[in-house]
Parts: structure tokens; C-alpha cells; sequence
């Protein structure tokens, strides 16, 4: 490659001024992002346009939107000087080389366990001369025209994030670095993720409506159709009744991911085997702890969101009205009505959601990870939803119990049953598939709530000055 001249080069500025040459095709003394990417593809570098662009904003100090011979060699300068101190900090045993071992380390760091194939595959995609380790040169050479520039921006391509908002807040929550922790940016992602959520949640809440309309009233004897239910819908309370129930929606987000992200990383030091390491499983009980921790101290606002929903007009006036309401009815304990499902619904949508994520990336690993270990936007927004869409899946059947049980005190003539008692009846009366009723509008809106909280985190994340 290109750079063999300059590793043991004495001019290196010699050898950055033959690169700009090559690469300043119009010979105008700039270089814009298009010759950029065709310089660089002609030298046999792949680089997507945001990654140009990337790399021309970082070392565009003139706001021309193109690099002069003077920016093009201080970004160079300053990037290789970020790579080499990522490069020391994952040379383990400071031998000069990265083998495969301080890889699987280094991500074990950030809360993610490898296989050995896995880590070797992301080894071969940086390693030129096959010797399976890699040394400066190799991470210099693959890097330089990669704008990732820090060892968690290598390795956070693969880390399975929770800013999918499809709704159902039981994921395990986020892992951060310390280096994130001591500077602050992990309250930014987690404002980042909340907001996201919430215009996420607001955005898809007429299908949530309906899912919830169907759960509680459908049956064999009450079909309710997609058309039928937004019909009644809309003929009951008009447009903004698609709405209710979103207001506690989105304000149950903040308080929740907060106790969650607090609860996570104590239950990570309980659990953890070797104090700052933590295994997948251990990961996973801690996330699992946590979820539970956090859904126990908002619960009542589950109740409220789900009281909200099903309202007929002129119900309550407002969320304080309900809970009022509730309270002077049927007491203190109506606001943990359907706990016992609502929590063992975690266990296999958090299990699964992370199973189904890690299968698929090492699948994509296997088959695809030839030159890069970034499988980019749209493979990583695929294996979130589908592996987040599988957890849901799963614990589909207990959060129609639970969204029932919530329900039932305010269904004039429904008795109140029990959890046991409630799933025979539903399989009596409605066979299997009962459990699964509004899960279609559920399905209709995994893309839309996916789709709209990851643009809404990503303008979030450049507002608030996060580097990506």
C-alpha cells in the first residue's frame, strides 16, 4: 500500500505531499470530498461519503468544505497521533503487536464476550502480511482513512445498542466506558436515547393504542379489526383520542432509564466474577436485575398509561385525576395490578433479544467481515429490530396478561381474576392464539418506532456534541 514509503521515511511531509498529489486530481491545490473518495478508492480504500465528509470537517479549519495541502497534513499528523495512542492501549503486553487474545480482551473490556474466531476474523480484516498478529504499520495503514479514531469507536461498531425504542422498555441497558463516565458523555447518550424514545413513542402511539384496545377487548366473540378499532376510535373522541395514554408514555422514559442505568451498574458490581470484567451472562442477570428494579419502582405509571389508553371521553380529566380515582377505588395495591407477569416478561425478552443480537452478528462476522469489522448502519438497524422483535415475541403472551390484568377493574362486569386463572380462560375461550391478539399493530410499528428513534438519537447525539 501507500504507505510503505513513509514508514521508515525521513521526509514524511515528502511523502504526504506525493498522497495530496494523487489524490487533488483537478490540480486546484484542494481536495473536496469527491476526489477524496475517488483517490482513495483508486488506491484500492474503500470509504463510505460520511466518513469523507468526516474526514474533510475534521481538518477543514477554512469552512471551504475542502482540504488545502496545509489541513490536509495537520488532520494526518493529528489522526495518526489519536491511532497510535489507541494502538498502545490495546497492546496489552506492550510487545508492539495486537494478536487476537488483546482483541477478545479489549472488547471483553467494554462488556462484549467474542469468540476467538471472531476476534481472529476481526484480526485478518486489519492484518496485511498474514502473520495473524498485527503491528503499527498494519493499524496505521487500515485506519488513516477511517475517522474512528478511538479504541471504543473501533470496537462500539458491534455493540448492541438500546436506542431502538420499539416501546417495551426491557432491554439490558447500554454499557459505557470509563472514559465516557469521567467525561460526562454517558448522561448525554442517555438523554439522547430518552428523547429519541419519546418522539419514537409519540410518533407510533395510535398503533400502541390499538394494540392495547385489542389485547383488552378482543376475542372470539369481538373481532376487532386494524379499520374497525381506529374507526371506533376516532367516532368515540375524535383524532386526538389516538393519542391517550401518551403523555405517562413518554414521561415514565426518564425516570426509568435513570433508576435503570443506576441500578445496572450496581448489580455489575455485585455480580461481576473479577472486579471491572464482566462475562455475557453475568451482563445479562445485571441488566435483567435492573430492568426489574426499574419497572418496580414506575409500575404505577404502567397501570396509569394503560388506564389512560383505554379511557372513554370524559373519564379522567388528566393523568392526576386517574391516579386519584384509581387510589379512592380500589386502594393502594390496583397500582400493581399484572406485576408478576409484567416481571417475568423479562427474562425471556431481555434473554432473547440478546441471544438472537449475538447470533447474528457472529453470522455477519462469518460470512461478510472480509475487509472491515463495521457492518454499517443498516446491518446493525436490522439485527437490533429483528433480534428486539423476536423478545418481544416471546414475551408477547405475559404482556397481554399483565395489560389485562391492569385493565380489568375498569371493564364494567369483568371479574377479577388472578394470573393462573386468567391464561386458562383466554386458552379456553380463545385457544392459543388469544395470547397474540393485537399483535399485528404491535409488529406495524417495530419499523416506523426503529426508524424514527434512530434519526431522532443521531441529531440528538450532534446537538449535544457527542462525537460519533
Amino acid at each position: 500500500m501507500f504507505f510503505t514509503d513513509c514508514q521508515c521515511a525521513k521526509e514524511p511531509s515528502k511523502t504526504y505531499e506525493e498522497l495530496f498529489a494523487k489524490l487533488d486530481t483537478n490540480k486546484d491545490g484542494k481536495v473536496d470530498v469527491s476526489e477524496l473518495r475517488a483517490g482513495l478508492a483508486a488506491m484500492g480504500i474503500q470509504t463510505g461519503n460520511a466518513a469523507a465528509q468526516k474526514i474533510v470537517s475534521s481538518g477543514d479549519r477554512d469552512h471551504d468544505d475542502r482540504l488545502d495541502f496545509k489541513e490536509f497534513t495537520k488532520y494526518l499528523k493529528d489522526h495518526e497521533k489519536k491511532l497510535r495512542l489507541t494502538f498502545k492501549s490495546l497492546d496489552k503486553n506492550k510487545d508492539g503487536q495486537i494478536d487476537y487474545m488483546e482483541i477478545k480482551q479489549s472488547f471483553s473490556d467494554l462488556g462484549l464476550d467474542i469468540s476467538k474466531e471472531d476476534a481472529e476474523k476481526i484480526l485478518q480484516s486489519i492484518d496485511v502480511d498474514g502473520t495473524m498478529s498485527v503491528d503499527w504499520n498494519e493499524w496505521r495503514e487500515h485506519f488513516l482513512f477511517n475517522p474512528a479514531t478511538s479504541l471504543q469507536e473501533i470496537i462500539r461498531y458491534w455493540k448492541h445498542s438500546t436506542v431502538l425504542d420499539i416501546g417495551d422498555s426491557l432491554t439490558i441497558p447500554d454499557e459505557f466506558t470509563e472514559e465516557e463516565k469521567s467525561t460526562g458523555v454517558w448522561w448525554k447518550q442517555l438523554m439522547a436515547g430518552a428523547v429519541a424514545g419519546a418522539v419514537s413513542r409519540t410518533g407510533t402511539a395510535p398503533l400502541d393504542r390499538m394494540k392495547v384496545f385489542m389485547q383488552v377487548h378482543g376475542s372470539k366473540s369481538n373481532k376487532i379489526s386494524l379499520v374497525g378499532g381506529f374507526k371506533q376510535m376516532l367516532k368515540e373522541g375524535g383524532v386526538t383520542s389516538l393519542w391517550r395514554g401518551n403523555g405517562v408514555n413518554v414521561l415514565k422514559i426518564a425516570p426509568e432509564t435513570a433508576i435503570k442505568f443506576m441500578a445496572y451498574e450496581q448489580y455489575k458490581k455485585l455480580l461481576a466474577s473479577e472486579p471491572g470484567k464482566i462475562q455475557t451472562h453475568e451482563r445479562f442477570m445485571a441488566g435483567s436485575m435492573a430492568g426489574a428494579t426499574a419497572q418496580t419502582a414506575i409500575y404505577p405509571m404502567e397501570v396509569m398509561k394503560t388506564r389512560l389508553t383505554l379511557r372513554k371521553t370524559g373519564q379522567y380529566s388528566g393523568m392526576f385525576d386517574c391516579a386519584k380515582k384509581i387510589l379512592k377505588r380500589e386502594g393502594v395495591k390496583a397500582f400493581y395490578k399484572g406485576y408478576i407477569p409484567n416481571i417475568l416478561g423479562i427474562i425471556p425478552y431481555a434473554g432473547i433479544d440478546l441471544a438472537v443480537y449475538e447470533s447474528l452478528k457472529n453470522l455477519w462476522l462469518s460470512k461478510y467481515a472480509k475487509d472491515t469489522a463495521n457492518p454499517g448502519v443498516l446491518v446493525l438497524l436490522g439485527c437490533g429490530t429483528i433480534s428486539s422483535t423476536c423478545g418481544q415475541l416471546a414475551s408477547y403472551p405475559l404482556a397481554l396478561i399483565r395489560t389485562r390484568m391492569q385493565a380489568q377493574a375498569s371493564l364494567e362486569g369483568s371479574e377479577q381474576l388472578p394470573m393462573g386463572r386468567m391464561v386458562k380462560k383466554i386458552l379456553e375461550k380463545d385457544g392459543f392464539f388469544g395470547l397474540y391478539r393485537g399483535i399485528l399493530p404491535n409488529f406495524m410499528k417495530v419499523i416506523p418506532a426503529v426508524s424514527i428513534s434512530y434519526v431522532v438519537y443521531e441529531n440528538m447525539r450532534s446537538g449535544l456534541g457527542i462525537q460519533k
